[in-house]
């Protein structure tokens, strides 16, 4: 029964009791006695039930003060944002807390509502910290294609064992989403040894989870069979009202709290010249935290920002943040301060994900880059992160033309998927936390190697914040060498293919920028490619690839333009240059090159591909380069009168 209806169904019948108690002159109880006409005693049944299931803290028993938000109260928290506390529960007890769900009345997208997290006993981010699944308050009657629960595998919180008096559908205008607000009671239950149930009610609609059998013991500690549980908020935020079960951290009493420390959240790395303040960080969140080891998320109209210096010049910048409430919005004794550094460019090169770093699970891709048998790609980024998690860091997806994967690599030593399950790997950090903290801004070189045997490599050379190199690779990887292409994907965090070789006034001198050295193994042909940029004053005011020992001495230097030099340079033919050089000098600025190497043990192929901005493809080979040492051979990009941006 509706509170809608309830309330209207209590007028009647308050107004008919009234009425009857002043013919007869009876105290009110005995109205409602068992000798009562029967429809009276259903509709007192009605109410008492309905007076039941809206009642609140009253009616639980144990249940105690706890009371804090969690979620930006605008709406405005993504997945995975905002965190309730830990609520441990050990074998054999029943949690039961209670909070008012605020759901935006504008939304009606089915999962903006909030899910229960089931872990070990650890916090996440830890090595010992597992996930049992999350059970969403939504339910969709449809696990495949708009999954409201999900498990670490299918042992773990299996679909089958949910069932909901509110179903919602996705595909229609209204999905229901409005029917999970308000005060919810939610209860996880391991009392019985035997079963574990989950009961999530606002009276409206019930979700029940009932797996009649007990959790298995996730815990790296066989002897500690305490889970944990937290709510995550998303499109919505949870007032707390109270829990039967101490949060870690202790419970949250109902008095203002003073703020005490501002952490600045989604603050761009790179913000381009000549935006306002307020469009640069108009997603900028503030985490507050106040006294009782409270915490609230606040928007960036919710805070007074400045910039130092000023916005207008190009440089690092100083983002100066305050904010001067208590945790109920009254004049604080004291202001909180937080500052975050960004830097004001001219230009944004490519990038893949969200500058604040809040890219949602597989949003964002590079386009697919194909790796013939035998070759080689190579890839430079450098890799941004929210560092909350070692998988919250770039990805790399390998799969077929038909986007079929054979595998997805992580930068932390994990994958998945048939070709993964045949590979071996590089065993991962030996600190995890340091290797965490130092992937924000790593310079990261990626090499992709189709064997040409139906197997694959990946390795990623990973130079972090910390100037420390650290390296992961996978080899093995079964593939079909004819059909193999791959992309970057990120979670959390965003890639900018922003490795930059020479000045970007395009006035760099003679043999002042050098890109890293590559070492090509005999038999091997490495890829890469960069966008070429130039002041167009000469055909040599492109690329040139050096060739050479791992002492750098030169075998040879080739030019974009059809000449080059070197010992070995003498005994190479080349493709004879372009037919209309002017136009393709024209064309080189913003033209898009790929270069490949390749050793043949004795000698060595450089084959150029240069797609100007006139859209016309232009050719440069060199090839039987020698003599050369297939052990010991190497090459490196330089520049002169211009620039490159590698991707």
């Amino acid at each position: 029964m509706t509170m809608k209806r309830y309330n209207k169904l209590a007028t009647a019948i308050c107004a008919a009791a009234l009425g009857m108690l002043s013919l007869t002159g009876c105290e009110g109880g005995d109205l409602f006695e068992v000798d009562a006409p029967d429809w009276i005693s259903s509709v007192a049944d009605s109410i008492a039930q309905a007076k039941a299931a809206n009642q609140g803290s009253d009616e639980i028993e144990g249940l105690q003060e706890d009371v804090y938000t969690v979620g930006a109260t605008d709406y405005s928290s993504g997945w995975w944002s905002a965190f309730s506390k830990y609520y441990p529960i050990p074998e054999g007890e029943k949690w039961v807390t209670q909070f008012n769900l605020n759901i935006n009345p504008n939304e009606q997208t089915y999962y903006k509502n909030f899910a229960l997290i089931l872990c070990t006993d650890a916090d996440r981010g830890s090595l010992d910290y597992r996930e049992y699944g999350a059970i969403r308050f939504d339910y969709t009657n449809d696990s495949s294609a708009y999954n409201s629960q999900w498990g670490s595998d299918y042992y773990y919180l299996p679909f089958k064992f949910s069932e909901s008096t509110s179903v919602q559908d996705p595909t229609a205008d209204n999905t229901g989403l409005q029917n999970l607000g308000g005060k919810v009671t939610l209860t996880v239950d391991r009392s019985d040894a035997s079963k574990f149930t989950v009961t999530m009610t606002n009276g409206t609609a019930t979700k029940t989870y009932s797996q009649p059998y007990p959790l298995s013991n996730l815990n790296t500690d066989p002897e500690n069979t305490t889970i944990r549980a937290f709510l995550v908020p998303e499109g919505s935020y949870i007032n707390f009202i109270g829990s039967t079960i101490e949060p870690i951290g202790g419970f949250t009493s109902k008095e203002d709290k003073q703020p005490l420390s501002m952490t600045l959240n989604g603050v761009p790395k790179k913000v381009l010249q000549g935006t306002t303040l307020e469009e640069a960080f108009a997603n900028v969140t503030a985490t507050i935290q106040f006294e009782q080891e409270v915490s609230a998320t606040i928007s960036f109209s919710d805070m007074t920002i400045q910039a130092v210096p000023d916005m207008d010049a190009l440089g690092t910048k100083t983002l100066i943040a305050a904010y001067a409430k208590t945790y109920k919005g009254e004049g604080a004794d004291k202001p909180v301060i937080a500052t975050a550094q960004f830097e004001v460019v001219d230009k944004m090169y490519t990038c893949i994900g969200l500058t604040d770093n809040t890219t949602p699970w597989w949003t964002a891709f590079t386009e697919d880059i194909k790796v013939a048998p035998g070759e080689t790609y190579v890839s430079t980024f450098t890799n941004y992160t929210d560092g909350a998690a070692n998988w919250n860091n770039f990805l790399v997806v390998l799969r077929k033309a038909d986007k079929g994967e054979y595998a997805v690599l992580r930068a932390d030593n994990y994958g998945w998927g048939d070709g993964y399950g045949t590979s071996t790997n590089s065993g991962g950090q030996t600190d995890w936390d340091a290797w965490r903290a130092a992937m924000d801004g790593a310079k990261v070189t990626a090499f992709v190697t189709n064997n040409g045997d139906g197997t694959a490599d990946v390795k990623a050379i990973m130079v972090g914040n910390d100037g420390v190199t650290y390296e992961q690779w996978y080899n093995g990887i079964t593939i079909n060498s004819d059909d193999f292409y791959f992309c970057f994907t990120i979670e959390k965090g965003h890639l900018e293919f922003d490795d930059v070789l020479g000045q970007e006034d395009n006035s760099t001198g003679w043999w002042d920028a050098h890109w890293q050295d590559i070492t090509v193994p005999t038999g091997k042909t490495y890829t890469t490619r960069f966008k070429n940029y130039t002041n167009g004053a000469a055909n040599w005011n492109n690329f040139l690839v050096v060739l050479t020992r791992e002492d750098n001495t030169e075998y040879a230097v080739l030019r974009a333009d059809n000449y080059g030099w070197g010992d070995s340079y003498a005994a190479a033919t080349n493709s004879g240059g372009q037919a209309d050089w002017a136009q393709w000098l024209a064309a080189m600025d913003e033209a898009w090159v790929t270069v490949s190497v390749t050793n043949n043990g004795g000698s060595a192929d450089v084959r150029c591909v240069m797609v100007g901005n006139d859209g016309v493809t232009y050719y440069q080979d060199y090839l039987g380069i020698s003599p050369i040492d297939g052990d010991n051979f190497r090459f490196r990009f330089t520049i002169e009168g211009g620039h490159l941006v590698f991707e």
